[in-house]
Protein backbone atom coordinates (compact mmCIF):
# COMPACT_ATOMS: atom_id res chain seq x y z
CA UNK A 1 0.00 0.00 0.00
CA UNK A 2 2.87 2.23 0.75
CA UNK A 3 3.97 2.06 -2.83
CA UNK A 4 1.10 2.74 -4.38
CA UNK A 5 0.40 5.55 -2.38
CA UNK A 6 3.94 6.97 -3.48
CA UNK A 7 3.10 6.10 -6.94
CA UNK A 8 0.18 8.17 -6.81
CA UNK A 9 1.47 11.13 -4.97
CA UNK A 10 4.73 10.80 -7.96
CA UNK A 11 1.91 10.65 -10.76
CA UNK A 12 -0.37 13.44 -9.50
CA UNK A 13 2.22 16.08 -8.88
CA UNK A 14 3.34 14.95 -12.46
CA UNK A 15 0.16 16.13 -13.71
CA UNK A 16 -0.03 19.27 -11.61
CA UNK A 17 -2.42 18.31 -8.79
CA UNK A 18 -1.36 18.09 -5.42
CA UNK A 19 -3.02 15.54 -2.76
CA UNK A 20 -4.45 17.53 0.22
CA UNK A 21 -2.95 14.98 3.00
CA UNK A 22 -4.64 17.07 5.92
CA UNK A 23 -7.95 15.60 4.06
CA UNK A 24 -6.35 12.18 3.14
CA UNK A 25 -7.68 8.82 5.44
CA UNK A 26 -6.63 5.73 4.69
CA UNK A 27 -8.46 2.51 6.06
CA UNK A 28 -6.45 -1.08 6.40
CA UNK A 29 -8.78 -4.26 6.43
CA UNK A 30 -8.06 -7.49 6.86
CA UNK A 31 -4.23 -6.85 7.84
CA UNK A 32 -1.90 -7.15 10.57
CA UNK A 33 0.41 -4.98 9.49
CA UNK A 34 0.43 -1.84 12.05
CA UNK A 35 3.23 0.39 9.77
CA UNK A 36 1.80 3.73 9.16
CA UNK A 37 1.22 4.72 5.34
CA UNK A 38 3.35 8.00 4.68
CA UNK A 39 2.70 10.27 2.06
CA UNK A 40 6.22 12.79 1.58
CA UNK A 41 7.24 11.49 5.02
CA UNK A 42 4.40 12.07 7.29
CA UNK A 43 1.84 9.41 7.98
CA UNK A 44 -1.40 9.66 6.79
CA UNK A 45 -4.64 9.23 9.30
CA UNK A 46 -6.38 6.02 9.53
CA UNK A 47 -10.22 5.67 9.49
CA UNK A 48 -12.33 2.80 10.59
CA UNK A 49 -15.05 4.08 8.44
CA UNK A 50 -16.09 6.13 5.18
CA UNK A 51 -18.88 7.32 3.17
CA UNK A 52 -18.39 6.11 -0.75
CA UNK A 53 -21.34 7.15 -3.22
CA UNK A 54 -23.76 7.94 -0.78
CA UNK A 55 -23.22 4.34 0.98
CA UNK A 56 -21.34 3.80 4.81
CA UNK A 57 -18.09 1.38 4.75
CA UNK A 58 -15.95 0.23 7.40
CA UNK A 59 -13.24 -1.76 7.91
CA UNK A 60 -15.10 -4.93 9.47
CA UNK A 61 -17.34 -5.54 6.12
CA UNK A 62 -20.39 -4.51 8.12
CA UNK A 63 -23.67 -3.07 6.72
CA UNK A 64 -25.84 -2.45 10.17
CA UNK A 65 -23.96 1.77 10.09
CA UNK A 66 -25.44 1.84 6.79
CA UNK A 67 -27.96 0.53 7.22
CA UNK A 68 -29.10 2.60 9.86
CA UNK A 69 -27.88 5.47 7.96
CA UNK A 70 -30.18 4.92 5.47
CA UNK A 71 -33.10 4.59 7.56
CA UNK A 72 -32.28 7.63 9.21
CA UNK A 73 -32.24 9.28 5.79
CA UNK A 74 -35.18 8.27 4.72
CA UNK A 75 -36.89 8.97 8.13
CA UNK A 76 -35.34 12.78 7.35
CA UNK A 77 -37.11 13.08 3.75
CA UNK A 78 -40.51 11.72 5.23
CA UNK A 79 -40.61 14.38 7.73
CA UNK A 80 -39.64 16.90 5.01
CA UNK A 81 -42.72 15.93 3.49
CA UNK A 82 -45.39 16.20 5.72
CA UNK A 83 -47.33 18.74 4.54
CA UNK A 84 -48.17 15.94 1.24
CA UNK A 85 -49.06 13.58 3.56
CA UNK A 86 -51.16 16.49 5.37
CA UNK A 87 -52.66 17.41 2.54
CA UNK A 88 -56.35 16.53 2.35
CA UNK A 89 -56.49 17.38 -1.33
CA UNK A 90 -53.86 15.26 -2.51
CA UNK A 91 -55.47 11.55 -3.25
CA UNK A 92 -54.21 8.91 -1.15
CA UNK A 93 -52.75 6.83 -4.17
CA UNK A 94 -50.25 10.17 -5.00
CA UNK A 95 -48.85 9.80 -1.49
CA UNK A 96 -48.13 6.00 -2.14
CA UNK A 97 -46.60 7.09 -5.61
CA UNK A 98 -44.28 10.01 -3.82
CA UNK A 99 -43.93 7.89 -0.47
CA UNK A 100 -42.30 4.82 -3.01
CA UNK A 101 -40.54 7.46 -5.50
CA UNK A 102 -38.97 9.77 -3.01
CA UNK A 103 -38.58 7.78 0.57
CA UNK A 104 -38.55 4.04 -0.35
CA UNK A 105 -35.38 5.71 -2.95
CA UNK A 106 -33.87 7.23 -0.12
CA UNK A 107 -34.02 4.02 1.70
CA UNK A 108 -33.08 1.25 0.17
CA UNK A 109 -30.44 2.90 -2.08
CA UNK A 110 -27.43 0.80 -2.32
CA UNK A 111 -29.00 -2.34 -0.60
CA UNK A 112 -28.42 -4.94 -3.04
CA UNK A 113 -25.14 -4.31 -1.42
CA UNK A 114 -25.63 -5.29 2.25
CA UNK A 115 -24.90 -8.67 3.65
CA UNK A 116 -28.06 -9.87 5.35
CA UNK A 117 -26.93 -10.39 9.16
CA UNK A 118 -28.82 -11.31 12.14
CA UNK A 119 -27.95 -7.67 13.36
CA UNK A 120 -29.03 -6.24 10.27
CA UNK A 121 -32.63 -7.99 10.02
CA UNK A 122 -33.11 -6.63 13.65
CA UNK A 123 -32.88 -3.16 13.07
CA UNK A 124 -36.13 -1.56 14.37
CA UNK A 125 -37.77 0.65 10.95
CA UNK A 126 -40.50 1.17 13.41
CA UNK A 127 -39.04 2.47 16.07
CA UNK A 128 -36.63 4.69 13.47
CA UNK A 129 -39.72 5.85 11.11
CA UNK A 130 -42.03 8.24 12.46
CA UNK A 131 -45.59 7.05 12.57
Amino acid sequence: MQGKTELLNTVSTQLGLNINRSKTRIMKANTKNNNPITMNGEPLKETDSFTYLGSTINKHGGTAEDVKARIQKARVAFIMLRKIWRANQIKTNTKLRIFNSNIKAVLLYGSETWRSTQKTKNTDLHQQMPA
